[in-house]
């Protein structure tokens, strides 16, 4: 046989196999397809494998429709919307998020976060978002404005993290501009109530032998110039906790001494009310890290209330206990309770419930608010449960103290915004030599429970029936 000839077998026969194998591997494949799909034949594998790349494109121009409607949606929002991968370089920021911080458009997508933000703070929160799932900071950007900044951050449960920048410099400025008024209307009510307070005082001497009539006039004078001083004076304190001006003087607090303290204190009181305060406290709890007079005046305001809103006698109970690793204290009342609506805003500032409910007992609407100001910068948190007509029960929690240093420490009571974390930095680690944060002024404020709280008197010296509001 010719070698030419030869060859051409060969090459036939290899071909043939190719053929052949390639058959088999296709019949296969559409064997596969077809037990996959649930396809019959041939025929119906393709038509199900056509539709399956049409739905996987219309998906995908889905995925993109979306992505150019969130990315349009967060063009309009006026807050920056930013997102991280999770080696925090920037994937996505709107055009808001540049306006505040102050960068040309699309500059800072593709950068790390320290790069963009230029602000290692910034960054701290969003490896805090990372870590933990969110995270939230205030701070004044590094820019030609110094615009206040508030960050929110939170982990994608996909990837990377989201950061959500709000410019609150004119909210923050407002405020100042508030804390400022009141202060100085504070200060200047003060002299004219002083004059007025030592007036009556002196004419209340002076009419001894003047007719019961001029001497009931007298008298209301005082009482009314006594709560127009106390609601001045619950003003001004309430201004210098929310704008951090006030210190707290922290030490090692005895909860159990204070509220002894205080029920007596107001117990006199009580009892021409025709109540009775009962303790429920126990021999000793551990110390608490706090102000001493702040924690007093908090319990001088909630007993305070409870007497004037308990009109049909009983007993009011001051009570107190340990457990894992906070001092829990409850003040109890049998009076007319707070309607369910009102629960979760009797602690804002001039709040009050329906005064029709309240008529002769109505107050300022601040010591609520300031009890509030004064547990949270402690670390703490307050609330109240009731039942209208049944009374109410005021409870407060503080942290127990992490070990007794012996030592005495200043700290603010707030920053610029009204809240406490210079306290709880402070009673977290109080170091040796600690100063007062600057720009909170150069003496502690006079606890309110000192003298603001306390009940207006008569000229008798006893707690007048017409008492200010807490």
């Amino acid at each position: 046989m010719e070698p030419v000839a030869l060859v051409f077998i060969v090459a036939l026969a290899i071909l043939l196999g190719w053929a052949l194998a390639v058959a088999i591997s296709r019949g296969r494949a559409i064997e596969r397809l077809e037990e996959v799909t649930g396809a019959v034949d041939a025929d119906d594998v393709e038509r199900r494998v056509r539709m399956a790349l049409e739905e996987a494109e219309d998906a995908r121009w889905n995925a993109d429709q979306t992505s150019h409607d969130i990315g349009y949606l967060t063009e309009l929002l006026t807050v920056g919307v930013v997102r991280l991968r999770d080696d925090l370089t920037v994937e996505f920021a709107n055009g808001a998020a540049h306006v505040i911080l102050e960068r040309r458009p699309g500059s800072m997508v593709g950068r790390s976060a320290l790069e963009a933000f230029v602000d290692a703070r910034i960054e701290g929160i969003a490896r805090t978002a990372m870590e933990t799932g969110s995270a939230i900071g205030e701070l004044t950007v590094r820019s030609r404005s110094g615009a206040t900044v508030t960050v929110r951050a939170r982990r994608s449960p996909v990837s990377g993290v989201w950061l959500v920048l709000d410019d609150v410099s004119e909210l923050r400025r407002l405020q100042r501009i508030r804390t400022e008024f009141i202060d100085n209307l504070s200060h200047e009510l003060r002299t004219p109530l002083t004059t007025i307070s030592l007036l009556a005082e002196t004419a209340a001497r002076d009419a001894e032998s003047a007719s019961p009539r001029l001497r009931d006039r007298i008298s209301k004078i005082e009482i009314e110039t006594g709560h127009l001083t106390q609601m001045v004076n619950e003003l001004l304190d309430l201004s210098r906790i929310e704008s951090g001006t006030a210190q707290l003087l922290l030490d090692d607090v005895d909860l159990v001494r204070v509220a002894r303290s205080t029920a007596e204190r107001l117990r006199l009181f009580a009892e021409r009310q025709g109540l009775r305060i009962d303790l429920d406290l126990p021999e000793r709890v551990s110390p608490v890290r706090g102000d001493e007079d702040r924690l007093g005046q908090v319990l001088v305001n909630l007993l305070h209330n409870a007497v004037k809103f308990s009109p049909n006698g009983g007993a009011i109970v001051l009570g107190l206990r340990e457990e894992a690793g906070e001092v829990r204290v409850w003040v109890r009342d049998p009076g007319i309770g707070v309607p369910r609506a009102d629960l979760t805003r009797i602690f804002e500032r001039f709040y009050k419930v329906d005064r029709a409910r309240v008529r002769g007992r109505g107050g300022t609407g601040l010591g609520l608010s300031i009890a509030r100001h004064v547990v949270e910068s402690h670390g703490g948190r307050i609330w109240a449960e009731s039942e209208e007509g049944a009374g109410s029960t005021f409870i407060f929690v503080v942290p127990i103290a992490p070990a007794r240093s012996g030592q005495t420490l200043v700290a603010s009571s707030g920053g610029a915004n009204g809240g406490a974390p210079s306290i709880a930095a402070a009673m977290r680690s109080p170091t040796p030599g600690s100063s007062p944060t600057p720009g909170s002024g150069t003496a502690p404020s006079t606890p309110a429970a000192s003298s603001d709280i306390a009940p207006a008197r008569d000229p008798s010296g006893r707690p007048s029936e017409s008492e200010p509001a807490s």
